[in-house]
């Protein structure tokens, strides 16, 4: 085991698609961080679920923690009536539980070594490592220790930076915890 960095920030994202809430803590359970992406946003006409690809004005939205207000300000941002509903299984993440995304990435990207249709600006991880020595890209198929949670990392992502990763032991991590190998 090597521990190879640290925990930046930590970010859960309480409506699918809205801007994030920043974390000094958060509990990793098998579906990902407590409370992200718990909620997704509706359009109240239609029932289609409304993603941040063709609602762009969602992402500069953050959650207030009432779906009823979240619902109005949506709704008057868009202009059109929307609902705030719970995610299909707790959870709306699509692709992984946990997103972990590297400073350095982020410097990568930058730098101009960014996946097509990826943002530096907002890579919209749940947790922000800073691996002085190391690159997240090469973990796949390894097992990382963050706090009292063990992640497997599963795959890098096609469009955006870091890694996606499952939970193979729940737990809580915190800013400033290691990354252990």
């Amino acid at each position: 085991m090597t521990t190879t960095g640290r925990v930046n920030a930590i970010w859960i994202y309480p409506v699918k698609s809205l801007g994030g809430t920043a974390r000094d803590r958060v509990h990793l359970a098998a579906a990902g961080p407590a409370g992200d992406r718990a909620y997704t946003v509706v359009d109240a006409g239609s029932g289609e679920v409304l993603r941040g690809k063709r609602a762009p004005a969602l992402a500069g939205l953050t959650a207030t923690g009432s779906p009823d207000d979240d619902a109005r300000r949506i709704g008057a941002a868009l202009g059109r009536p929307v609902r705030v509903e719970p995610a299909a299984g707790g959870s709306g993440a699509d692709v992984a539980a946990v997103h972990l995304v590297s400073r350095q990435a982020i410097d990568r990207a930058v730098a101009g070594d960014v996946p097509e249709g990826c943002s530096a600006d907002d890579p919209r991880a749940n947790v922000l490592l800073d691996l002085p020595d190391d690159d997240e890209r090469t973990w796949v198929g390894r097992t990382v220790r963050i706090g009292a949670a063990e992640l497997h990392i599963t795959r890098t992502p096609k469009h955006c930076l870091g890694v996606y990763a499952e939970v193979r032991r729940p737990g809580e991590i915190t800013v400033g915890d290691p990354v252990v190998l």
